[in-house]
């Protein structure tokens, strides 16, 4: 069982309805983490659906019984939409979660409008990048990450989460605990307990390695480059730009790889000129 919501217009069939996106997050994370500033900026003009993955918010956790692969979490975004009642849309996934857009851009690119990635890098690479000669994650993340199963109140829990925000955001942009404090407060609260994600560290990583496919995407494509991100640093994204080809890029200065305040208008009018361009080009 997967929780989802939408927002903004309705979605309709109709000739000239606006067409849907669908944000997919990254690992561990509730939907809940798209802010709702970007959101909201991205339902003016269309409707848009954010849903929580396996085992993290309102949706079922059960890896410890019925444990997945990373990709398998690709097929819950397509039942997402089917769901919905949604042939295409243009799909947006940051960091894990664009991850599995690459795997729908090689598997299922006719319910895709148009790709947007963020905060992630090309199947094939690995965490490290070791396997593309790109670099790997700020070793202060490696190190909270290896805490990430530890047990904690739900105080200690918050101010954890907090600490990787802090680390995830970097020194590019302006970082404001209390912003993100109150972000975990209301996932909490959305989920019903304050136990730490994790199932997706753990999920098999198999199905990942198909980096070479990407050369054959037509799905009108973005890349956005976070130049300060800390887990996926440039030129991560250049990488996976020109490993698709024909994908644009654009750079958000100072991101790191966190949404706060002042990265949401950048990041939201990006991916609306690129669903607006890709729908200008067929028209």
């Amino acid at each position: 069982r997967l929780w989802a919501e939408q927002l903004g217009p309705e979605i309709a069939a109709d000739a000239g309805a606006p067409d849907p996106i669908l944000l997919i997050m990254g690992a561990n994370a509730s939907g809940l983490a798209w802010p709702d500033a970007l959101v909201s900026r991205l339902a003016e003009r269309h409707p848009v659906i954010r849903y929580d993955h396996r085992d993290t918010g309102r949706s079922t956790w059960a890896f410890d019984r019925i444990p997945y692969r990373v990709a398998d979490l690709a097929e819950d975004a397509v039942a997402v939409l089917d769901a919905f009642g949604i042939e295409r849309a243009h799909v947006v996934g940051m960091s894990m979660g664009g991850i599995l857009v690459q795997l729908l851009l090689l598997d299922h690119p006719d319910r895709l409008l148009t790709a947007t990635m963020l905060c992630t890098s090309a199947l094939g690479t690995g965490l490290a990048g070791a396997a593309a000669g790109l670099p790997g994650p700020d070793p202060a993340l490696l190190r909270l990450w290896q805490e990430m199963d530890d047990p904690r109140d739900a105080e200690r829990e918050i101010a954890w989460r907090v600490e990787h925000w802090r680390l995830l955001n970097g020194t590019g942009t302006p970082f404001d605990p209390v912003e993100f404090r109150a972000l975990e407060e209301r996932i909490i609260e959305h989920t019903g307990w304050y136990d730490c994600p994790s199932a997706h560290a753990r999920a098999d990583p198999s199905g990942l390695e198909r980096g070479a496919e990407l050369a054959t995407v037509d799905v009108p494509t973005l890349v956005i480059e976070a130049p300060e991100d800390p887990v996926n640093p440039p030129p991560h994204s250049g990488h996976l730009a020109r490993a698709i080809g024909d994908a644009r890029m654009v750079r958000v200065p100072g991101m790191g790889h966190a949404l706060n305040a002042t990265v949401v208008e950048p990041v939201a009018a990006a991916i609306l000129s690129h669903a607006a361009r890709a729908t200008a080009s067929t028209s």
